[in-house]
Formats: C-alpha cells, structure tokens, sequence
C-alpha cells in the first residue's frame, strides 16, 4: 500500500504520455489534470460526483475526475477529451447536434466514447442508463442519443 504525508512527486499515464507532477495527497485527478497538466477540456462542475462534466476514462471505464484522487490513478491508463484525438464519438455529436454551450459536452464525450467500446451493441435502455451519469441544462438528451446511436450503428 501506498502512503503519502506531504507532496509527492508522482507518475501519471494521461492520454498516453508518462507524465510526472507534485501533488498534495488530497488532490483530485480534476485538480491535477486542470491546474498541473493544463488540460481544462475536463470540466468543474458540481465537484461532488453529480454533473459528470469532469468525467474521464481510467482503464477505459467512466469515472468523475473530482471524486478520484490523483494518487489513485497511479499504474493506471487515464484518457481525458483532449485524448480521444478526433474519435466518431466527436464528429457525431457535431453532426447530430449533440450540445448547445458546451461546458457539459467532454464529460458526455467520454462516457459516450465508452460505452461505444463496452456496449458496442447497446440497446435504447442500456444508452439512458449511461446517459443518466451525466447532466446538460441546455438541451434535451435526444441529441446526445442520435449521437451515439449514430456511432453505434457505423454511420459516422
């Protein structure tokens, strides 16, 4: 087991790139990813686990950013939205019209790029239960959903 007291240099997998920073133990990989690494496509929202606006993959699986420890993402694959580098997922959102301001749109990219490599054969009640660990106050959700169902079906 791990035992961290003070700030510690630590080692990171993020997007693909072995990354080091200092860290005070009680830093979230929200924190970190944003305020070490510069990579604010992963977004602040409610920072208790409700929004999904700061959602990022840790070994593929969907995780909020703001619950998780920077030290517990040590040894493990973290992709954040500036990694998926041009997936479907993206361009079907833009075609779909799959956001109207933005700010919760990485979070539902990335769950939604998940659930593409999970459940590459999703059903309409296996995409509301993923969708429901996100929240977007501008839009309905049936955008976010034509976008999926887009990508799932191969069409973009």
């Amino acid at each position: 087991m791990l035992a961290f007291k003070d700030k510690s240099i630590i080692s990171l997998n993020i997007n693909g790139d072995n990354v080091t920073v200092m860290v005070n133990p009680s830093y979230t990989l929200l924190h970190v990813l944003r305020e070490n690494l510069g990579l604010t496509g992963t977004k602040p929202g409610c920072e208790n686990g409700d929004c999904g606006s700061c959602t990022v993959l840790v070994d593929g699986w969907p995780i909020k950013s703001c619950l998780m420890l920077a030290v517990e993402a040590i040894g493990h694959q973290v992709i954040t939205v500036e990694g998926l580098k041009n997936a479907p997922i993206q361009r079907s959102f833009v075609e779909n019209w799959g956001f109207q301001c933005g700010y919760c749109t990485s979070g539902f990219l990335m769950v939604c790029h998940a659930l593409k490599n999970i459940h590459p054969d999703a059903d309409d009640f296996i995409i509301e239960q993923w969708l429901q660990s996100n929240l977007c106050r501008c839009t309905g959700y049936g955008e976010i959903k034509d976008a999926v169902k887009a990508v799932l079906e191969n069409k973009i």
